[in-house]
């Protein structure tokens, strides 16, 4: 049973990972929006950089989602990623408001620093502070790259445990993961490599079709057996 009423909201999804523990503590349902206004050098994720493309969802299809994957999978949380979450506030809110509805956690990762989002006059930018459990805020900065703090790309980036449900202990301090998927014909890749990754990374894009099966070799001569 879904968590809250139907909403025919819409909003811009970049890609959804039902089910991953690449994208901070537990098992989460990670969604990336489509669209950012900065342009952080060496961005991990350039292709969700155009506020134009990704797929259209609406809440209601969005929240349906994220409640087989709690029943299914048993996610304790969403994680908000991009592009970037609070420039899509508006939506992201109804996101974390359903997650909570579910009992699920919310972490969002932003580009922004939260000085910077309080300052912002958007009214949906505080009230998505406030459905926040965990905030990883600061722009991504490649000469800085954060070997000591799983799921934080930079040593630049805070973390802020905006509630009680989570702190800093001993599953920060793992090393990092990249996930890869095959589902049908596409290959999905997620979370942030270990530094001995990195060029594994580098190779891959995000979604990227396999590679279709040689055709069997033709036969030399038309009805004979090959030798």
């Amino acid at each position: 049973m879904s968590c809250g009423p139907a909403n025919d909201q819409t909003m811009q999804i970049a890609q959804v990972v039902p089910c991953t523990e690449a994208e901070g503590p537990g098992k989460r349902f990670a969604v990336w929006f489509q669209g950012c206004p900065l342009r952080c050098p060496g961005c991990c994720n350039p292709e969700f950089l155009p506020f134009r493309g990704g797929e259209t969802k609406t809440l209601g299809e969005m929240t349906e989602w994220m409640t087989r994957a709690r029943d299914g999978s048993g996610i304790e949380g969403i994680t908000l990623l991009g592009g970037e979450p609070f420039a899509h506030a508006p939506a992201a809110v109804g996101l974390a408001r359903s997650a909570r509805e579910c009992g699920l956690s919310v972490m969002v990762f932003s580009g922004y620093t939260i000085e910077e989002l309080w300052g912002r006059p958007d009214p949906a930018v505080g009230e998505l502070i406030g459905l926040t459990d965990i905030l990883v805020d600061g722009p991504y900065l490649r000469e800085q790259p954060d070997t000591d703090r799983r799921w934080i790309g930079s040593k630049n980036q805070r973390i802020h445990f905006l509630t009680n449900r989570y702190r800093f202990d001993d599953q920060w301090r793992r090393p990092n993961t990249l996930e890869i998927r095959l589902v049908g014909r596409e290959i999905s890749v997620n979370g942030f490599p270990a530094k001995d990754a990195v060029g594994l990374w580098k190779g891959w894009k995000r979604k990227k079709p396999p590679a279709p099966a040689a055709a069997p070799a033709a036969p030399e001569h038309p009805g004979s057996e090959p030798k």
